[in-house]
């Protein structure tokens, strides 16, 4: 690119290639960006001129990229982070006024923990706030936090402090949790009976619990499934009407049972503990929004 060129971008140039480059879509790029379908074809085309390249190819997958934007992602999306970081840096943050949103990557059972109560207190304290909850695959969690593609990441994410800062919120454990007039209810679980227990079996997308499971299977306890779900919200449903159990982390679990009616039955063996944490990337510890909305985290659930 000449320095002509290079005097003629536009910041929202840049925002255009990095939504079009995120949604695959003209008209979703658009619509993050609230802008019409011939204003983000025009913004394309005015970024393919200075390039001098075509960027996006249409194809029956969506906008794929070119080989010039695959090596323009990566120091465009880092660029904007930076001036986007430096700005809000400078800003005084008031949770009352503010209309900050905010993107969360957490797993589905983490969802369930964290967003209902999370909401209800953002309701009251900072009713212009928004999230968006990302499911984003955890070896992409630490350039996901670098690029500023979300904010905050919450969960048991071994690893991922190598590269982030991280605060403790509390330590996790599973338990067998059956319906209240289960036979087993009120007595001690051993080992045998809960290999002759019917189970639900969930492959959440948790970290944590996906290492219990397959910490039980390497342990040679093999339970005996009669129900796979793809998710893990209506197996407490089904619990409840039945004799089967399921395994869910201990803080599931007691959410699923403030009306009491489940027991939740001691596992007799020894399972590692879940550490669930918040992370965020250091380069954005001076965003008052951001630390504004871990500290409220942990105030919430840190023990």
């Amino acid at each position: 690119m000449n320095e002509k060129n290079l005097n003629s971008v536009d910041l929202n140039l840049l925002r255009v290639f990095l939504a079009i480059w995120e949604s695959g879509s003209l008209t979703v790029a658009g619509e993050h960006l609230g802008l019409t379908q011939p204003a983000m074809s025009h913004a394309l085309a005015r970024l393919r001129r200075l390039l001098d390249d075509p960027l996006f190819v249409r194809t029956p997958a969506g906008m794929e990229p070119t080989a010039t934007a695959e090596r323009l992602f990566e120091p465009i999306n880092t660029a904007l982070a930076l001036i986007r970081t430096t700005l809000q840096a400078q800003e005084h943050f008031d949770p009352r006024t503010a209309a900050r949103a905010f993107r969360l990557a957490m797993s589905d059972m983490s969802e369930f923990f964290f967003l209902p109560p999370l909401l209800a207190r953002l309701e009251q304290e900072a009713p212009g706030v928004k999230l968006e909850v990302l499911q984003v695959p955890v070896d992409r969690l630490a350039d996901a936090l670098r690029s500023r593609e979300i904010d905050l990441a919450i969960g048991y994410l071994p690893g991922l402090e190598r590269n982030c800062a991280t605060q403790h919120l509390f330590s996790d454990s599973h338990v067998c949790m059956v319906r209240a007039r289960h036979p087993q209810a009120g007595r001690k679980l051993t080992l045998a009976t809960l290999l002759k227990m019917k189970h639900v079996f969930v492959p959440s997308n948790a970290t944590g619990h996906r290492m219990v499971e397959q910490w039980l299977m390497e342990s040679g306890v093999h339970r005996h499934i009669v129900l796979r779900l793809p998710h893990f919200t209506v197996a407490p449903e089904i619990v409840r009407g039945t004799d089967l159990a399921v395994l869910l982390p201990r803080s599931i679990a007691e959410r699923f049972n403030r009306g009491r009616a489940y027991r939740l039955l001691e596992i007799p063996v020894a399972l590692p503990s879940i550490d669930v944490n918040v992370y965020w990337h250091p380069r954005f510890d001076a965003d008052q929004a951001v630390g504004w909305l871990r500290d409220l985290l942990l105030e919430m659930f840190g023990k």
